[in-house]
């Protein structure tokens, strides 16, 4: 069921400043950020996200979000899934890449320490749990351990927005919108 929150709940200088970003960037604001704005103190994910997806790591920015669209596709979250597929696309810019990863992970054109840690993720997302095993085998296909630390806080912080996005119905938007939002992404992070 969706909240009138989103669209209605928030305060005049808020409204002001997403009149301003449908302005500028000729899109609606998208959810996500509705959602940012709404009841920081209930949403403050803000930080957590941008240091699981911008903080320093091993793995790219590409990689991270790529990452938070396996996570994504494992919740069942449409809104993420198309908004951080396009962030990826954008980051690598391979289209087929992207789509290969989402549609058939074993065949995809990647690594072996990027495949066994979306693996890992997409079990994580979908069963709550992994084990010693899965750990191994993410370690045995070389990722480093510090790799699967910031792999799982991306795992984290989509966990929680996929189920904030499902829970407030977040609407997709079309997609010049979801392209323009992965710019900003890419540009600015999630802060």
């Amino acid at each position: 069921m969706r909240l009138g929150v989103l669209d209605h709940g928030h305060p005049l200088h808020i409204k002001a400043l997403f009149a301003v970003i449908r302005l500028v960037s000729g899109h609606p604001v998208v959810d996500a950020v509705k959602l940012a704005f709404y009841r920081r103190d209930f949403y403050g994910a803000g930080e957590l996200t941008h240091e699981a997806m911008r903080g320093t790591s091993e793995w790219s920015v590409g990689d991270r979000e790529l990452m938070a669209a396996v996570v994504s596709q494992a919740n069942e979250c449409p809104f993420c899934v198309a908004a951080h597929t396009a962030t990826s696309r954008q980051w690598y810019r391979d289209d087929a890449k992207v789509a290969a990863v989402l549609a058939d992970l074993d065949g995809a054109p990647i690594g072996a320490a990027l495949r066994e840690t979306l693996r890992l993720l997409g079990k994580l997302a979908r069963e709550h749990r992994v084990g010693a095993d899965d750990i191994r085998a993410v370690l045995d296909a070389g990722a480093s351990a510090e790799q699967i630390k910031d792999a799982l806080g991306v795992c984290l912080a989509f966990d929680i927005t996929n189920r904030l996005a499902n829970a407030f119905d977040f609407e997709i938007a079309e997609p010049a919108a979801i392209d323009a939002g992965a710019r900003h992404l890419l540009k600015r992070g999630y802060r």
